[in-house]
């Protein structure tokens, strides 16, 4: 029996290949956690100086930077996004095994570059397989169900290796690293790839003569909204991606004994919010429009900001956290929904993610350093205020500048 038509035109995808595409975000989310703070803790054990470390970080940093365009371009180029994701995985999972087995400078480093030109390429894939999938009509729905389940496996993941290098070592952590690709790997194998129509998840339509105009790099490159919203989330980045460590100093010098628990408090509460959130997000993008859920991720950014300048309390600081529960809940369905819509007929989705994503990578690199030396110079409370008001400026964007870019039809 064929399956019913879902919005936008394309064949319902079956229920195999949308758990198999939950399970394989979730178990993806697992796999990457454990490329997080805990590299540090570890090369710190094995003797590594802060220099050592600092360039390691530094190089996977820069690489992952740098290969979000490129990355875009590669998934465009393929005809199985399924098998892209596929390699990176496995390239990941060597990593991992590479850091555990010989923490060595030449080993990691290689490891850290592999790493990092992986994830280049794993984030456009999941967008396209997703896109491919659903179609672009439905496509707020699937990013919804994406978030929530990354956001289960970040939380879940970073307990467990939390504990496993407690109770064992830090080296466990990325041996678990290494056994969790698998059953993400299982997981993709589960998404059917017929079903997955491969137009779709490049952003392209069908044309009875071609247009070249339309499905030009530089056509897309010129479209205005695209633009707006990558410099929208530029200032996104630029306002959020300090504020956490810097807030993470405050509480440690107001409550050295409880700050370890009250940081993780702090990490888990947005995780919790993005899973709760993240598929009613979906419905209401398509319901209300892009417009209204960007402004109430930049207000709440911006309220955040103002609220970590002025309480004082470090147990209040972990309730103003719900704010960056509800900005990450909104962004990380927005981003990719969006480009969509501007992408849409050109054939190029992923690589306009990856100019999204190199303004994700230049706002939050700047962020820290910035944030870091108004700190240091004038004090926490004028870093977040500062913040908050980069975070204005990109609400100030969006309403004045940024264009409504849902479709209700192809």
């Amino acid at each position: 029996m064929p399956l019913p038509p879902a919005p936008g035109g394309k064949q319902k995808p079956s229920r195999e290949s949308q758990r198999g595409l939950d399970w394989f975000i979730f178990f993806l989310a697992d796999v990457q956690t454990g490329f997080g703070p805990f590299i540090a803790v570890y090369l710190t054990t094995q003797k590594w100086t802060q220099v050592e470390i600092g360039f390691v970080l530094s190089i996977g940093g820069v690489i992952g930077l740098l290969g979000q365009m490129p990355g875009g371009a590669i998934v465009d180029a393929a005809r199985s996004e399924r098998l892209v994701a596929g390699l990176a995985v496995a390239a990941i999972g060597c990593a991992a095994l590479a850091y555990a087995l010989w923490p060595i400078f030449p080993v990691v480093t290689a490891a850290a570059i592999l790493h990092a030109l992986a994830s280049c390429v794993l984030g456009p894939a999941i967008a396209a397989i997703s896109l491919g999938l659903v179609g672009p009509l439905a496509m707020g729905e699937r990013l919804g169900r994406n978030a929530r389940f990354a956001s289960l496996g970040n939380g879940i993941a970073a307990a467990v290796m939390g504990t496993a290098g407690y109770l064992l070592s830090s080296r466990s952590v990325f041996l678990v690293t290494f056994v969790l690709a698998i059953p993400t790997l299982l997981a993709l194998a589960r998404i059917r790839e017929r079903e997955i129509d491969v137009a779709h998840a490049h952003g392209a339509v069908p044309r009875e003569a071609p247009d070249v105009e339309a499905t030009s790099v530089l056509g897309l490159v010129r479209q205005r909204p695209l633009m707006i919203f990558a410099g929208s989330v530029l200032l996104l980045q630029l306002a959020n991606a300090a504020m956490l460590p810097l807030m993470a100093g405050v509480v440690t010098t107001r409550s050295s004994q409880w700050a370890p628990v009250l940081i993780a408090a702090c990490i888990i509460v947005p995780q919790a919010i993005v899973a709760l959130m993240s598929p009613s997000v979906g419905s209401l993008a398509q319901q209300w429009g892009r417009r209204p859920l960007l402004l109430l991720g930049f207000a709440a950014l911006a309220v955040r900001g103002v609220l970590f300048a002025t309480v004082r309390d470090p147990y209040l600081l972990v309730a103003v956290q719900l704010f960056d529960g509800i900005t990450a809940a909104v962004f990380s369905v927005m981003v990719p929904l969006i480009v969509a819509d501007v992408a849409f007929g050109s054939g190029h989705f992923n690589f306009a993610q990856g100019i999204v994503g190199t303004a994700t990578g230049i706002g939050a690199s700047l962020s820290t350093v910035l944030a870091g030396y108004v700190s240091d110079r004038f004090g926490s409370s004028i870093a977040f205020a500062g913040l908050a008001g980069v975070a204005a400026v990109g609400l100030a964007m969006i309403w004045f500048l940024m264009p409504e870019t849902r479709r209700r039809a192809y």
